[in-house]
């Protein structure tokens, strides 16, 4: 019989977990953790500069024009979104599947959906060009008359559906919190320290009575948040599909959208693993290469499923016997913007499939390689179906080209300077693997005394 290898290596007691895990908390940060902090910190400041400019001069400093409607800020709200996905993903379906590998990075993880929903929140909110009427897009009693949200458009219905996701998101994140603060507060020397970490873990004792409570309301809300899942990334791919624009009314998006948005989101988790190991040395007894491995081979398969829409996106519209949706998918790869199609499929579809051959799941510097790749055409992969779609309307005198501006790429890398700027804080202010989910599985591929 096979011995399944072990979760956590290094032959770890119960007091190494928490003293390797608290020492991040509990230590001053290392020159390293500081200058990429700081870096991170400048592209935050940049980015608000950026969103101030286009707030106070309005959306013409941005690409967007007629008849490309929808620019940059969509393109990357729709990207965020996706992001926010393995996050839930890996804590509540797997917890659901009981899936013991979760344990170590499903805490990272969840706090990666919280940051890329806060991330993506702003863009819509920009996108109206009005920021301070955002709250007209909240359908509540008024003295506006009879002016309400219109419930049949899928904005709206984006609106309900994010909403939903980022608050079980972050109550599912903090409630996993609780049990690793009260241990954060109970070795915290200072009094500050100590009321903080006391008040956050909710009066936590550690008691039968406790433990019982947790599991039971952890369970609800992996529940809760499963179907939000696929959900949340369906409504979103209704702002396409919903349209009868030829390019974006597929019945396929909702499938597609949330099998990218998973590859997407394993993408991101794989990027910021790579980070935490270089950062944390200690960190590499708990995310070993065989967490790392098992994410990249959902990256493969996913990548195969988003490959497989791609393909079949190109025979419906060849099987519809629609002019003009065969039109937008020969101008899709072959137009002016063919070169942004084939990106997308170059670091959608091809270069994952390098996660066949064990070196390359295997080896750290290969895999956030690969990683970024993934990203960057989950990013083009928006990009496409938003602009090749609308670039060319039913009229040629419609016609125009869409061109990023200074402010669409400021918008767009800015973004990455709060994503960051939040995990690095999250980094040095909680601890960043559940202390008490991998105690239960510190022994597992392992006997007793810690020999394999």
């Amino acid at each position: 019989m096979l011995k399944r290898s072990p979760l956590v290596t290094g032959n770890k007691t119960y007091k190494d977990v928490t003293d390797d895990i608290c020492e991040l908390i509990e230590r001053p940060p290392g020159m390293a953790f500081m200058g990429l902090f700081l870096s991170v910190k400048g592209l935050f400041v940049f980015y608000l500069v950026v969103l101030a400019c286009i707030v106070y001069t309005g959306m013409g400093l941005m690409g967007v024009n007629h008849p490309v409607g929808w620019g940059t800020d969509i393109i990357t709200f729709v990207f965020w979104i996706g992001i926010g996905h393995a996050g839930t993903l890996i804590s509540a379906v797997l917890f659901l599947f009981r899936q013991k590998w979760r344990t170590s990075i499903a805490r990272t993880a969840e706090a990666m959906t919280v940051f890329a929903v806060m991330t993506a929140g702003l863009f819509p909110i920009l996108h109206t060009g009005r920021p301070w009427l955002a709250y007209w897009l909240l359908p509540y009693p008024n003295q506006r008359g009879p002016l309400w949200v219109n419930f049949r458009s899928p904005l709206v219905w984006d609106v309900f559906a994010v909403s939903t996701y980022a608050t079980v998101s972050i109550v599912f994140w903090y409630v996993g919190l609780v049990p690793d603060f009260a241990t954060v507060r109970d070795r915290a020397k200072n009094k500050i320290r100590k009321k903080i970490y006391g008040a956050l873990s909710l009066g936590w004792r550690g008691t039968a009575r406790d433990w019982n409570h947790y599991e039971m309301v952890y369970m609800l809300l992996a529940g809760l948040s499963t179907p939000l899942v696929l959900s949340v990334h369906s409504i979103v791919s209704f702002d396409f599909a919903v349209a009868q624009l030829p390019g974006w009314h597929t019945t396929i998006f909702p499938p597609y959208f949330v099998a990218g948005a998973i590859f997407s989101g394993f993408g991101m988790v794989v990027t910021l693993m790579s980070i935490v190991r270089h950062l944390v040395p200690k960190f590499k007894d708990y995310i070993t290469i065989d967490h790392m491995e098992v994410m990249c081979k959902i990256i493969m398969v996913t990548g195969l499923m988003v490959g497989y829409a791609y393909a079949s996106e190109f025979f419906i519209a060849w099987y519809s016997g629609s002019s003009y949706e065969q039109y937008v998918f020969v101008n899709r790869a072959f137009g002016p913007y063919g070169w942004s199609y084939w990106i997308m499929v170059s670091c959608n579809v091809i270069i994952p499939q390098l996660f066949w051959f064990k070196k390359f799941r295997t080896t750290i510097p290969l895999m956030f390689v690969i990683s970024i790749f993934v990203n960057i055409g989950m990013w083009f992969e928006r990009y496409v179906i938003t602009v090749t779609s609308l670039h060319r309307d039913f009229l040629p005198t419609n016609w125009g080209l869409f061109k990023m501006t200074f402010f669409d790429l400021g918008a767009l890398f800015g973004s990455f300077g709060m994503f960051f700027l939040l995990f690095l804080l999250y980094l040095r202010l909680v601890p960043a693997v559940s202390i008490a989910e991998v105690k239960p599985v510190l022994f597992v591929g392992k006997d007793r005394e810690g020999h394999h």
